[in-house]
């Protein structure tokens, strides 16, 4: 008896001495992550960030970026909810748009040599961590390149899952903090199938618990059948392609496999392109940047017609900016030496991506269902993944209709609006385009201040 005894002390003496060694080694990571100093940052920024890698898969050496910016200590960063930002292209980096152009506390100056304060940073009113997903986007890479080849939605997430698990073990203070995911554009696939993930894997007898309250997802891609009906008729409605190109387009494209669009669905396509002109399809009342045309080879997305992507040059700037040594060794960044330059969206993730369902619809239904809080938001300028096919997508859930159709006003003035269904909130930002923080800053943190706090968009002006 007192021998059984004996083992099972052992064993308990052990077990704990394992677990100090293990959180002693994390606590130790997260030190090591601890940015100092940018250079170019201003003085005084009251907020700590940290960045560097989390492995996925060990054996294949995949390993994704992130960047972590806590909300300030004026602002009781401990009180705070985390929010995972998630761009998409696939291929695209949240650190150069989330983080650099939309949502983060730093602006790149044109120069690509310092930094200014963003005053409508999302970080005032949460932490926020960045993720460069999947290998092979900014700094996240793979030692075995045939791993890009084979990337797709499914792999994407199963890999942003390890990452959170194992980012909140280094982590331990955000392990049960309120957790949010949130993205825009092709993350209308990633962040829906990372909420599901987490959803289903938190239920699992022996999968850790993260403390996952709801999503939202600003000018998403979400329903390949509902997404172009919209598009087409945007283009239409607003005066951006003639009536024959319009009957065209609806008479040679099925809409259920435009992926692979027919010979005549093609030159339909290139039509309204031609028809169209010399216009920002991302965001159709902003004057495009000097030159843009040369970047456009550079920015192929999702869809055929997506190549005029929003460059109003903020992306020039991270192009500069985030190439230089001195900020890759600052972000502890770029560790392997990669063979190329750092880009805002990869081409090889672009051109190999594998696998993207037709509809995240199932998925929403299923989150709905299970209480989660969503918000669906976007900008009315953006011609690309336009408000059309965000309400078509929306429209196709057969929602119960809470709150109707009504204006929302900050400072006075109607800055979009909404509707609240029951489980779902829409809210349209006026005059954004596909990056609705950029353009419109101050309306995008009013927009996620009513998230967080689960308030509908104030309605008086």
């Amino acid at each position: 008896m007192s021998y059984s005894i004996s083992i099972f002390y052992v064993v308990l003496f052990l077990s704990i001495f394992c677990v100090e060694i293990s959180l002693a080694s994390n606590i130790e990571d997260q030190k090591r992550d601890k940015i100092g100093w940018l250079p170019g940052q201003p003085k005084n920024v009251g907020f700590e960030q940290y960045s560097g890698y989390v492995t996925v898969n060990e054996k294949r050496g995949r390993a994704l970026f992130y960047w972590l910016i806590e909300a300030p200590l004026s602002r009781e960063p401990d009180s705070r909810p985390l929010v995972l930002w998630l761009n998409g292209g696939p291929g695209c980096s949240s650190i150069a748009y989330g983080a650099s152009e939309e949502i983060g506390p730093f602006r790149i100056r044109p120069h690509g040599k310092s930094l200014y304060l963003n005053p409508y940073a999302w970080n005032n009113l949460a932490n926020l961590l960045f993720l460069d997903s999947p290998v092979g986007v900014g700094f996240s890479y793979c030692n075995k390149s045939a791993d890009m080849h084979k990337f797709g939605d499914q792999k994407t997430a199963e890999d942003a899952y390890i990452f959170l698990v194992n980012w909140f073990e280094r982590f331990p203070q955000y392990k049960h903090r309120e957790f949010y995911i949130a993205g825009e554009s092709y993350a209308g696939h990633y962040v829906p199938q990372l909420a599901q993930l987490v959803y289903r894997r938190n239920k699992g007898m022996n999968n850790p618990v993260i403390n996952f309250k709801g999503f939202m997802v600003g000018n998403g891609v979400t329903d390949d059948y509902h997404d172009y009906v919209g598009t087409f008729e945007y283009w239409w409605t607003h005066g951006l392609i003639s009536d024959s190109t319009y009957r065209m387009l609806n008479t040679d494209c099925d809409f259920t496999s435009i992926q692979h669009p027919s010979v005549q669905c093609w030159q339909a396509l290139k039509v309204a392109d031609t028809e169209q002109g010399d216009i920002d399809g991302y965001s159709i009342n902003t004057p495009l940047c000097n030159d843009t045309a040369s970047l456009r080879n550079d920015l192929n997305r999702r869809y055929p017609w997506m190549y005029r992507a929003y460059d109003p040059c903020t992306e020039r700037y991270s192009d500069v900016y985030f190439n230089r040594p001195e900020v890759q060794k600052a972000l502890h960044a770029n560790v392997t030496g990669i063979p190329y330059d750092w880009k805002a969206c990869s081409d090889i993730v672009w051109n190999y991506w594998t696998d993207s369902p037709l509809s995240m619809l199932p998925i929403y239904q299923e989150l709905i269902n299970a209480g989660l809080r969503i918000w669906v938001f976007s900008g009315d300028t953006d011609a690309v993944i336009p408000l059309t096919a965000t309400r078509y997508s929306i429209g196709a859930l057969k929602l119960p209709t809470i709150i109707n159709w009504y204006p929302w006003y900050d400072n006075g003035k109607v800055c979009g609006w909404s509707q609240v269904y029951k489980g779902l909130t829409l809210v349209t930002v006026r005059d954004a385009g596909h990056e609705v923080p950029l353009h419109k800053p101050r309306e995008a943190f009013v927009l996620f201040r009513s998230f967080l706090e689960n308030k509908y968009m104030p309605s008086s002006s």
